[in-house]
């Protein structure tokens, strides 16, 4: 499986440095304002970026002094590393981004390199300076190999925030039924999926999302899926033994979420984005529906990466310290550590590592 082995992030809000290796499943505690938060948004800043809106992102942002470390005084750049380990050898990204006139922020360095397995010295092709849009995407029609494969990867790395379950929210609206390539980020297209999965391969990845959903919402009995004549199809239900049907604005906040989560983790694992970023899955989900989501959430972890941030302790129960990264504020810094499962064996023995977390043994103490 490709994965993001390593990232290195220098210079971005509250991150002063940092040098992760990511496993299946990552999993940031910490308190609020640690850094969780601006850690995740990196990854939106990259998905933005990707797709060509960098500077449209940092308008959206509050500029560029917003996103440099204490803003272009202190920190004038902000450098990232992303290596993907790939099926022959590591695939890197690289950036350097300057701060510059209008507080804006412009491409100092963009670079692409491949290092086979076993050889000492990477191919790199260097793709410019002093642009504001990434230039990869030239290089992908310039038919540098190296370049199609980093762009199908950052691509794939996406952030999912499920968090605006208002009545104006887009998942509670209708969308266009051909609109099902993918699922957004904020499920504003979540119907139009949901109806794609029924009708394909005899409708198995439909049935095991509603199945779990059940599981999660005992009163529900399944969707109601039905195209206008202008191809709008919305959200609509139906309650356990009735006929009666529901709109989307009549399921609560938390099993909204909980329908988003097990739609986007119970996809077939081939549409399955190679990383999948959420902040605070948790959130309005009761105490069961916490459960069915962190298992998925670790089954998913088998065929893609996680990583997600939360302040529950009840939560962290559910997975194992070695897939956990303790976020503390040190003074003006983000500070990440991963657990080490051999230091906590002791105090595993007495308490679950929610517990442990509570003590303030690990770091990132919740408040």
């Amino acid at each position: 499986m490709d994965k993001l082995q390593r990232l290195t992030l220098n210079g971005f809000k509250s991150i002063k440095a940092l040098d992760l290796e990511l496993h299946p499943l990552n999993v940031l505690i910490g308190a609020n304002g640690a850094g969780k938060s601006n850690l995740i948004s990196f990854f939106k800043m990259l998905n933005e970026m990707m797709a060509g809106r960098f500077q449209q992102y940092i308008g959206i942002s509050g500029r560029a002094k917003s996103l440099l470390h204490f803003g272009p005084k202190t920190t004038p750049q902000i450098e990232a590393k992303l290596e993907f380990e790939v099926e022959n050898g590591i695939d890197t990204y690289h950036i350097r981004l300057f701060h510059a006139a209008g507080d804006t922020l412009i491409f100092a360095e963009e670079t692409i390199s491949f290092q086979e397995k076993d050889w000492q010295s990477p191919k790199t092709d260097i793709l410019g300076e002093g642009h504001q849009e990434t230039k990869i995407n030239q290089a992908v029609k310039e038919g540098k190999q190296t370049a199609k494969i980093l762009k199908y990867l950052l691509d794939r790395c996406r952030v999912y925030h499920f968090h605006d379950t208002s009545s104006t929210a887009n998942v509670r609206q209708s969308c266009y039924v051909g609109d099902n390539r993918w699922l957004m980020p904020d499920a504003g297209n979540l119907a139009a999926l949901l109806l794609r999965f029924r009708e394909e391969n005899g409708g198995a990845a439909y049935q095991r999302i509603v199945g779990t959903i059940r599981l999660i919402a005992p009163f529900f009995e399944d969707f109601v899926l039905e195209p206008d004549a202008s191809n709008l199809v919305m959200l609509n239900w139906r309650e356990k033994d009735s006929d009666r049907v529901f709109g989307p604005h009549q399921f609560s906040d938390g099993t909204l979420r909980a329908i988003c989560l097990t739609t986007l983790l119970l996809q077939p694992e081939d549409e399955l984005p190679k990383l999948i970023v959420i902040d605070e899955p948790e959130l309005g989900l009761h105490p069961y529906a916490l459960n069915v989501v962190a298992d998925l959430l670790s089954k998913a972890a088998l065929h893609t990466q996680i990583l997600i941030s939360t302040q529950s302790s009840s939560f962290l129960d559910n997975f194992d310290p070695e897939d956990v990264v303790a976020v503390n504020r040190e003074g003006k810094e983000s500070q990440f550590k991963r657990l080490n499962p051999i230091e906590l064996d002791a105090w595993l023995d007495e308490y679950s590592l929610g517990e442990v977390w509570q003590k303030n043994i690990i770091g990132g103490g919740p408040h």
